[in-house]
């Protein structure tokens, strides 16, 4: 889900971003008249870990009415005598939010490459929960993978593994893994040189995922000593972590569900990109794809070119939408 600019927040305009971006290009280190680039490591209260682009991290109060930043955000900040304040954010490419204990959606993290949507044998995955998190995904504009661990544990003839197939045919990136394995190559592998995030229900085990990512526990914890040195560390903010093969990992604990009240009835039909063929073939240009005649999505289920657990958990979340 893309911002729009917003200059009475201090956000950049897109004239402004694409300056900065080209000067970024052009002059190497120079920073803008409006700040030094940095990246959001970590986010707490009305202040943020900044890395600069020399790789130097920093605490930096936060300009008053400024949109929240959060990990993986791009900042200009600018010096002071103690440290640094954020005077701008760079506009998002996208968001991760959640909703709050208030049911308000909150940006959680920003500017992700992928989605690791991870379940296991156990716990038994909550029915059409993967599919929500792919329709987030698409939402976001954001590439999703699936992760199928705790392999080891999974009895022959297990339906999991013909699960993971299934979304593997409509061409989502798919890895079946498990915490003994001697080491993390094939999750770098997937990962490349991307920033991601892991999502999944609890118990999946995405703390062993991001153990054997990052097997140097010194690597966690020295990336916020100086927050915690401050005593404001806190295990509920989004944390971002360079990885050492590449990339970077975004961890937030508090993520398992979005929730989709945001989302349109259009963008869920997006979310299920086998649907996209079958888009304006409908008899009835209002068709909700239930029961109506010449609904194009079940001819297409009863033919066997969707698959029915798939349709079945498109309306699901289309009438969980719908009583919100």
């Amino acid at each position: 889900m893309s911002y729009t600019s917003t200059m009475t927040k201090r956000r950049l305009t897109d004239q402004q971003a694409r300056r900065i971006q080209a000067q970024r290009s052009s002059e190497g280190n120079v920073a803008t008249e409006t700040g030094q680039p940095g990246v959001v490591i970590a986010r707490y209260g009305k202040q943020a870990l900044i890395e600069t682009r020399a790789g130097d991290r920093l605490l930096c109060h936060l300009r008053a009415h400024l949109e929240s930043p959060v990990a993986g955000d791009e900042v200009l900040w600018l010096p002071t005598e103690e440290t640094g304040v954020v005077d701008a954010l760079v506009t998002r490419r996208n968001v991760l939010q959640r909703p709050d204990a208030q049911g308000r959606l909150r940006p959680v993290a920003a500017n992700i490459d992928l989605m690791l949507i991870v379940f296991a044998p156990e716990p038994a995955p909550q029915a059409n929960l993967i599919d929500r998190y792919l329709v987030a995904a698409e939402n976001m504009e954001v590439e999703a993978a699936l992760v199928l661990n705790k392999t080891d544990l999974l009895e022959p003839e297990d339906k999991l593994a013909k699960q993971l197939d299934r979304y593997a045919d409509l061409g989502y990136r798919t890895l079946a893994t498990h915490r003994e394995l001697p080491d993390a190559t094939d999750m770098t592998a997937l990962i490349g040189q991307d920033t991601l995030v892991l999502v999944g229900q609890s118990g999946v085990g995405k703390s062993s995922l991001i153990q054997r990512l990052l097997p140097d526990a010194s690597i966690r914890v020295g990336a916020l000593s100086e927050v915690a040195d401050k005593g404001r560390h806190t295990t509920t903010t989004a944390e971002l972590f360079h990885l050492p093969g590449g990339g970077r990992l975004i961890d937030s604990p508090g993520v398992r569900d979005f929730g989709l009240t945001h989302v349109a009835p259009e963008a869920v039909f997006s979310g299920f990109r086998e649907f996209s063929p079958y888009s304006g073939q409908c008899r009835f240009r209002d068709c909700q794809h239930q029961s109506e005649p010449g609904c194009a999505l079940t001819a297409a289920v009863d033919s066997g070119e969707i698959s029915s657990e798939r349709f079945e958990s498109y309306q699901q979340i289309s009438a969980s939408l719908a009583t919100t």
